[in-house]
């Protein structure tokens, strides 16, 4: 799934590279309004203290304690799906998969916050560990933040107002998210003419539909193990986790 260097032109490279910063700077905005909070200040002038009239009262930001809850939180599904990715399960013709995590972060965390944490990831991979390329970063970070993530998030959200049971839906989203972000790659590797695309759509789907199994099988075990143990997860903060958790 992650693109290298050299599979996607200029023009490719600089469109998702936009896409993705729009996608990030959005989201790094809303989520940096939610964690602070505005608390009131007096400031003495001439640095006088105790406070007398001629102090001014301002209001500053600070980080709440929710806000603080917040970011633990994304570090620590951040650790968990850049540790979980380090895990290959095999596939026919010997090629191998990993968990992409975007469904699991924006379902505990919320789309918006995993994007950011899907960005993260994927930046670390690329310039730590060559995984994925530096210039295709954009293109990384849209197929799998913006529409594995995001994407994935809205799509949970569809199938939970057709179906009632929990773990169908948070299969369906899973694979749907791998399998739409391949078709994406497909797309973009097509524009660059480093491939035609019809035959690089057949060939992305072909692999990423089973592995769009393996993602929706661990996101489904990692999903049902924190509903079990009443973790806090964004995605069913207004549900009522054992009424909707069907078997």
């Amino acid at each position: 799934m992650h693109i290298p260097d050299g599979f996607l032109n200029d023009k490719a490279n600089a469109a998702m590279l936009g896409a993705a910063a729009v996608g990030v700077a959005h989201a790094v905005r809303q989520v940096r309004a939610e964690v602070l909070e505005k608390v009131s200040v007096i400031k003495a002038k001439l640095a006088t203290y105790p406070p007398t009239s001629n102090s001014e009262m301002s209001i500053e930001s600070r980080i709440s304690d929710a806000g603080r809850e917040k970011m633990m939180r994304m570090a620590t599904v951040g650790s968990f799906v850049f540790a979980a990715q380090m895990v290959n399960f095999s596939i026919s013709g010997g090629t191998s998969g990993h968990l992409l995590g975007g469904v699991l972060a924006s379902l505990i965390v919320g789309p918006l916050e995993a994007l950011i944490v899907m960005s993260v990831i994927l930046a670390t991979q690329a310039f730590a560990f060559s995984d994925g390329g530096i210039i295709a970063l954009g293109a990384n970070i849209v197929n799998m933040g913006l529409i594995g993530a995001v994407g994935g998030y809205y799509l949970f959200k569809f199938f939970s107002n057709k179906i009632k049971n929990v773990s169908v839906c948070v299969s369906l989203a899973a694979w749907f998210s791998v399998v739409l972000a391949s078709i994406a790659a497909s797309v973009e590797i097509a524009f660059s003419g480093t491939e035609t695309f019809s035959i690089v759509l057949p060939a992305m789907l072909g692999y990423h539909i089973f592995i769009g199994l393996g993602e929706a099988v661990i996101t489904l075990v990692a999903v049902n193990v924190l509903l079990k143990n009443n973790f806090p997860m964004k995605a069913f903060e207004n549900n009522d986790n054992s009424e909707n958790h069907e078997k």
